[in-house]
């Protein structure tokens, strides 16, 4: 009887004791894959072409706001390109890291669709953005827009993306999260980016048909890429 009254005394206080679950393990969205180049154009041989400046803008375009305005456009045999910082660009469709809550900026319109008429997803889709129009540079005259490919080179990496959205016409110097992540820049759309370092080339006449297929991004870019250096003379590694 003892046995069973101190059995029933256990279970008694078990149950009038408070009860302590176990904390709630966060959930972690699954991150981008390791920063890394893409195709074999080396970033050396792409900044060997950018060493001077042809400009071919009107004026200069400033990195945010407030800040002189310092960077040209300038242009190369079938491309133009500039050097400048890279900040985040999260617009489009509402994701797990792009939204109101992540970024305060954000906006659920962006300048261009996908093929099924729903807003690029920054969060997965690398892009770039260019300025709207203007007296200063007007991207149109250079056969560049929605769809352009662009070779983004930062820090010995080649990260191949599309003209996704525009921004103010003053500004220059912006991607989305997916080509940060993929670029080994801190994405946060409150604090990431890259100040400085950034070369973005965007080929001319070239288009992305859907805008969303990154794989034919690669592609494209790799081959005007080659084109470019090859015209420059520059070896280019096969393997």
């Amino acid at each position: 009887m003892r046995v069973q009254s101190l059995t029933l005394v256990a279970a008694s206080a078990a149950l009038l004791a408070p009860t302590t679950l176990p904390a709630p393990v966060p959930h972690r969205p699954r991150e981008e894959p390791t920063a890394r180049s893409e195709g074999g154009v080396r970033a050396a041989d792409l900044l060997a072409l950018v060493r001077g400046c042809a400009q071919v803008s009107r004026g200069r375009l400033r990195p945010d706001a407030g800040e002189p305005a310092t960077i040209p456009v300038c242009g190369l045999p079938g491309a133009v390109f500039w050097k400048a910082d890279l900040d985040i660009d999260c617009d489009g469709r509402p994701t797990r890291r792009c939204n109101r809550r992540t970024d305060p900026h954000f906006s659920s319109s962006a300048a261009y669709q996908q093929s099924d008429g729903r807003r690029l997803n920054a969060e997965r889709l690398p892009y770039i953005v260019l300025p709207a129009p203007s007296r200063v540079w007007d991207h149109r005259d250079h056969s560049v827009g929605g769809g352009s490919v662009a070779a983004v080179v930062y820090r010995g990496r080649v990260q191949y993306a599309v003209v996704g959205d525009t921004g103010p016409r003053n500004l220059i110097g912006e991607a989305s999260y997916a080509a940060a992540r993929r670029l080994g820049i801190p994405a946060d759309p409150r604090g990431g980016g890259a100040r400085s370092g950034v070369t973005y080339i965007v080929f001319k006449h070239s288009r992305i048909r859907p805008i969303e297929d990154h794989a034919a991004a690669v592609a494209e870019g790799e081959r005007l890429a080659r084109r470019l250096v090859d015209r420059a003379g520059a070896p280019v590694p096969t393997g």
